[in-house]
């Protein structure tokens, strides 16, 4: 299709943008990206962000390891790669949102769209709280020690154990309870890291089953979250391409020196045996399929509108093949990049601690929260790196973040053309957008918040849901309009 997309027939134009309204009318033509570059960075940014070296990570420590890789590969060339370039195709070829692409193509499944831009809603109200708690532990990052790597604040408790002072194996250390054979037999009395009480007492500070009050600092957090998204995306298409330039390529350095660092650790090698040995004895657990599957489509933005939209703002004639093919090999390659970081520095915890690996720590989205920062405070300098390291966090998370909200204020004025692409109505659009999924995440960082973010993201825009979109996809473009107009013939 990479050709074929370009080609042309006699009479017919080579980017027909039917939707474009003469300026007389004071209505704003649609934009288009400043070059391929811009595109690529924003596509990378979109489908490479935490999920990469938040999500992939604790999936493989959840599910035994390496075993974890065969579904996902399975699923990888048989699912995610076609979807995605349908998708980026179908934006590209009809010049359209999430939405109206749909209703251009095949009216009775404008559906899917639909469908796509709610999954588009949730990711908007729940991802950028992992941003809050970027946020959070930058700002802890300038204390000295550092917040997360000692045992003597206010919400430690008596089970906190620092593997860096203590010596486990010394008759007269202070954790004597491993000695008292009773005390150690009792499950309710777990060794934690200062890392993980951290996360688990300081920034989700669970403390039951119902939801308490919200947090007033981590809801600053998700402000200022939402303030720096708004201000990168709020002029449109041509904010948007120019920040991903920093926000897409920054973080790859912060990957390579973390990388180096854990695997020099003592222990690392057992952590990357544990990631990469599969554990055949779960092959056959639906549950390992049914998350490779969700990684899949979580990670590469499938079905959610978001592809399209991007798309979209290309040129008609792209070589759109070539580039999926290229951002989809990149995205994998972190995704297991990432893992070796995250692995390395869990063996060094399983080493240091004496335990088996598979329950050194809580799997979860806390996963990178407690191993990355203990990798960033054994390097020298450990303030400086953790700030860097947290700004890489938060640019991850950002680009993937304002490119899902770009794609929701681009589906809906493609809707209302003649309404919302008007000078200014978009900045109050965006605006509007922001303000409503700021107040519907706030009980997302509340006490117990921790809760409901698991339910979103195990039954919101992940699972059956976006399995189903993609079924729906795939026969409205393969049974009802064709796949063979869509490969030759320009849009009318």
């Amino acid at each position: 299709m990479d050709e074929e997309i370009g080609r042309t027939t006699p009479g017919v134009p080579v980017d027909p943008e039917p939707q474009n309204v003469s300026n007389e009318d004071g209505i704003q033509e649609r934009g288009k990206w400043a070059n391929k570059t811009e595109f690529l960075l924003s596509m990378a940014g979109e489908i490479i962000g935490l999920g990469n070296v938040w999500r992939f990570p604790y999936l493989c420590y959840k599910n035994g390891g390496g075993v974890f890789f065969i579904p996902y590969f399975v699923f990888l060339f048989f699912c995610g790669i076609p979807v995605f370039f349908l998708e980026t195709a179908l934006g590209q070829y009809t010049s359209e949102g999430g939405i109206t692409s749909w209703r251009k193509i095949c009216p009775m499944f404008e559906g899917v769209g639909m469908a796509s831009q709610v999954i588009v809603a949730y990711l908007n109200i729940y991802y950028i709280v992992v941003l809050a708690w970027g946020l959070f532990y930058l700002f802890n990052s300038f204390r000295n020690p550092l917040s997360w790597s000692t045992c003597d604040n206010y919400w430690n408790t008596e089970n906190c154990y620092n593997y860096d002072t203590v010596n486990f194996h010394l008759p007269d250390s202070n954790c004597s309870f491993l000695h008292n054979q009773t005390a150690f037999s009792n499950e309710s009395l777990k060794i934690r890291s200062p890392e993980e009480e951290f996360w688990v007492h300081r920034v989700l500070r669970t403390t039951g089953m119902s939801l308490g009050a919200v947090q007033w600092d981590l809801g600053l957090c998700l402000l200022l979250a939402w303030i720096i998204c708004y201000f990168c995306i709020w002029k449109g298409v041509k904010s948007t391409g120019k920040v991903v330039y920093f926000t897409a390529t920054f973080p790859y350095l912060m990957l390579i020196l973390l990388f180096i660092r854990g695997v020099t650790l003592p222990g690392a090698g057992e952590g990357l045996k544990y990631y990469l040995w599969p554990q055949m004895n779960k092959i056959l657990d639906p549950a390992v399929w049914r998350d490779a599957g969700t990684q899949v489509f979580f990670s590469y933005a499938v079905c959610q509108g978001v592809l399209t939209s991007l798309g979209s703002y290309n040129q008609y004639n792209n070589n759109c093949y070539k580039d999926c093919v290229a951002l989809c090999i990149l995205n994998s390659a972190t995704s297991i990049f990432a893992g070796f970081a995250v692995f390395s520095v869990l063996g060094f915890m399983a080493h240091s601690l004496n335990m088996d690996i598979n329950t050194v720590v809580e799997g979860g989205p806390g996963l990178a929260f407690i191993a990355y920062p203990k990798a960033v405070s054994l390097l020298p300098g450990a303030q400086f790196w953790a700030i860097l390291f947290f700004f890489m966090i938060i640019f991850l998370g950002l680009d993937s973040q304002f490119v899902c909200v770009e794609s929701l204020a681009t589906a809906i004025t493609d809707l209302f053309p003649a309404t919302l692409r008007r000078p200014g109505r978009r900045e109050v659009l965006v605006l509007a957008i922001a303000v409503v999924c700021f107040l519907l995440g706030l009980p997302l960082i509340s006490e117990n918040g921790i809760v409901l973010f698991m339910l979103i993201d195990t039954y919101g825009p992940s699972g059956i849901s976006l399995l189903f979109i993609a079924c729906f996809e795939c026969i409205a473009v393969g049974w009802v309009y064709g796949t063979a107009r869509l490969r030759c013939k320009p849009f009318p």
